[in-house]
């Protein structure tokens, strides 16, 4: 502890981020440090696991030395520790792990193992005191679409409850791959709302897809393909196009859907409380429509700030806090799982 407060060490390594932060009392950051790998992977156009996880084990060392510097924490302050411990790249996520492992047991310090978006959602917990479960999360981000009614925050089995989630590709994996098939670069997500702010979103009309099924899981896999059908079409046919008015029409056909399941699952849920997270929560067009059709439906929209929609350790210690206080303990046998249902 201290001065009183429960100190936590989270650690995060779940793709292309070392991220290491330090938390008292679960909500207030001492420190946040990011090393990022975005300069590394852009070449290659997205994320090369093998080489993430190199880059995690050279960087994991000094980050985690910076965060307590930066948080003014001594190692014996330090209650415990919580890492991410899936999903994610397994090699990336094992760096972090192995690392949070060593130091629980050479400081004889508990370790909380803390799923990676249950730490998005609890990012909007840092920066919003007000904000108490029960709530409706919306996580949007590279490998995660989906929708979460929150009810608990301890870790206990019905705390959290799965409404929807992606069925094959995440929106933030479209993102990548519209903005690759647009010569705009990686990581795209950014660089496509850019580029949005100069298009038509009424030039190309994309499908929607919304499931006939009427269930709230999420396609986007198909909006992916006609992108790159109809771009590729264009080309071959020597047809000019724009690529604004393209990637502005990409966007509001994904903002149109995730907006559209939001409303569903807070009509059925009766929420008044919803939290966009993930880093695709960074998007300006997503979070304005999602501000409106708050607003209308007379729901508190919370919102993180850039820096804890993407990948970072606050958030993990944040989640990690949380579960710590209610009890909850991981051996060190603690494994990695790149597929780890979050229910």
């Amino acid at each position: 502890m201290k001065n009183g407060k429960t100190i936590i060490l989270g650690i995060e390594t779940s793709c292309d981020e070392t991220a290491a932060a330090v938390t008292a009392d679960g909500r207030e950051v001492l420190s946040n440090i990011i090393a990022s790998q975005i300069d590394v992977h852009a070449v290659f156009g997205g994320v090369v696991p093998e080489i993430a996880a190199r880059h995690h084990l050279t960087a994991i060392g000094g980050i985690v030395d910076e965060a307590l510097r930066k948080a003014g924490v001594s190692t014996k302050e330090v209650d415990a520790i919580a890492v991410t411990k899936g999903p994610g790249l397994v090699g990336a996520v094992l760096i972090g792990l192995a690392a949070a492992k060593a130091m629980a047991y050479a400081m004889g310090l508990p370790l909380v193992g803390v799923h990676h978006i249950k730490g998005h959602i609890c990012a909007a917990l840092l920066e919003h005191p007000e904000l108490e479960p029960p709530f409706l999360a919306l996580v949007v981000s590279g490998g995660h679409t989906s929708l979460i009614e929150v009810s608990g925050l301890g870790g206990a089995d019905g705390d959290m409850k799965v409404l929807g989630r992606t069925r094959d590709d995440a929106a933030g994996e479209a993102y990548d791959k519209v903005a690759r098939v647009l010569g705009l670069g990686y990581p795209g997500g950014p660089l496509v709302d850019k580029l949005a702010k100069e298009g038509d979103p009424n030039a190309v009309r994309f499908k929607r897809t919304m499931l006939e099924d009427g269930s709230l899981d999420f396609s986007f896999s198909g909006l992916k393909t006609a992108v790159i059908n109809y771009t590729h079409t264009l080309k071959q046919a020597g047809t000019p196009f724009r690529s604004a008015d393209v990637a502005a029409s990409f966007q509001q056909a994904v903002i149109d859907v995730l907006a559209e399941k939001t409303r569903q699952s807070l009509v059925l849920t009766g929420y008044t409380r919803l939290v966009l997270a993930g880093g695709v929560a960074s998007n300006s067009a997503l979070r304005q429509r999602l501000r409106e059709m708050s607003e209308g439906m007379g729901v508190k929209l919370f919102i993180p700030s850039p820096v804890f929609c993407t990948d970072n350790a606050a958030m993990i210690a944040c989640a990690g806090y949380y579960e710590y206080m209610a009890g909850r303990r991981d051996a060190l046998d603690l494994d990695a799982c790149a597929t780890l249902p979050l229910v």
